[in-house]
């Protein structure tokens, strides 16, 4: 009895050591889990904040829905790993330009350290730069390109270098587009009549992307093939999808089989002009040709689909990466002194192949 009574008592004080330790350890790991937290909740506070305002022309545009998301990721990921944190606030122009600038007003009014703006109407930069500079702040422009004289206005001022453009340029594109249709087995002429019969789908004449995209897709194209050129029809589509639905599927109620190409100055309305070939029964690749620009997703799938013919990528992940690093520079004092204070950033073409 005596030995039962002392291996019982043996046990509970081994169970009431081990209770201890296991106390222990947990207020331990609890110490240390709150002292990580304790520790990085101060290195967040210890990080310097800067304010960034953006400005996108419209949310529902396809190309700049990606652009500002790799905008946004690229903030955040710069904001995780450096010792600045960058507070974003991104709005929607909703394709007004008094909205756009009544936006850009706030921005400056809440002490934003840059802005990066995407322009309504191109036309506006001079005035937006002239904000910016009252309030002694950079401004980045991107995907929409002020005029060559807005963009060397302050030459000479202590506001030069303290802005910028980031884009591609629009003219590459335009050949680009010319140059997958020349490079076609029949070169885009579908009926061996010595002539391109095509229809254009522009953007918003106003800005300079839609102009140089226009005009070099045509221009690269007879260069390359010395062939004749017929435009049946040149409508502005707004680089809207449904707009370009309704301007492809009235041309091919209209023309007919004397279409051969189909131009879009970007992805979006070369989506709608899918749907209408399809409702044309006409078939991409044996009848009728399609191209666009941009690479978004969809079109990327409608090509490796046979639904279009080909598209331009406009780098929209290194064109954001590019606007956020000139932003920090420029809030850092760096001057941005390429020609013209214009960073550009290649196109690439895209046929599936």
């Amino acid at each position: 009895m005596k030995k039962l009574l002392k291996a019982f008592a043996a046990g509970l004080l081994i169970v009431s050591m081990a209770a201890c330790a296991s106390t222990e350890t947990e207020t331990t790991d609890e110490t240390m889990d709150s002292t990580t937290e304790t520790t990085e909740t101060e290195q967040e506070a210890e990080k310097v904040t800067r304010k960034i305002g953006v400005s996108i022309y419209k949310f529902d545009d396809n190309f700049m829905t990606f652009y500002r998301n790799d905008l946004q990721a690229y903030f955040e990921e710069l904001s995780a790993n450096g010792d600045v944190q960058y507070d974003v606030t991104i709005m929607d122009g909703k394709n007004d330009q008094a909205e756009q600038t009544n936006q850009i007003d706030n921005f400056i009014a809440q002490g934003s350290d840059a802005l990066i703006i995407n322009l309504v109407q191109s036309s506006s930069a001079s005035s937006v730069i002239d904000k910016c500079e009252e309030a002694n702040i950079p401004c980045i422009f991107i995907n929409r390109q002020p005029t060559d004289e807005d963009m060397t206005a302050k030459d000479g001022t202590d506001y030069e270098g303290m802005y910028a453009y980031v884009g591609a340029d629009a003219r590459q594109s335009g050949k680009m587009q010319g140059s997958i249709i020349a490079n076609l087995p029949d070169k885009g002429d579908i009926n061996g009549d010595g002539v391109l019969s095509y229809i254009m789908i522009q953007g918003d004449p106003e800005n300079v992307d839609a102009q140089y995209r226009t005009d070099f897709s045509i221009s690269e194209y007879k260069a390359l093939t010395g062939l004749e050129v017929n435009e049946l029809d040149l409508q502005r589509g707004d680089w809207d999808q449904t707009k370009g639905q309704e301007i492809a599927t009235n041309d091919l109620t209209k023309f007919g089989n004397e279409i051969e190409v189909i131009f879009a100055n970007n992805d979006g309305m070369a989506l709608g002009a899918v749907q209408a070939i399809q409702s044309a029964g006409r078939v991409v690749g044996e009848d009728i040709y399609l191209v666009g620009v941009d690479a978004i997703p969809d079109a990327i799938d409608k090509i490796n689909a046979g639904l279009m013919t080909g598209t331009v990528k406009n780098d929209q992940e290194s064109q954001a990466k590019e606007a956020a690093d000139l932003t920090i520079d420029a809030i850092n004092g760096t001057k941005l002194n390429e020609p013209n204070h214009v960073y550009m950033v290649d196109y690439i073409p895209y046929t599936g192949e």
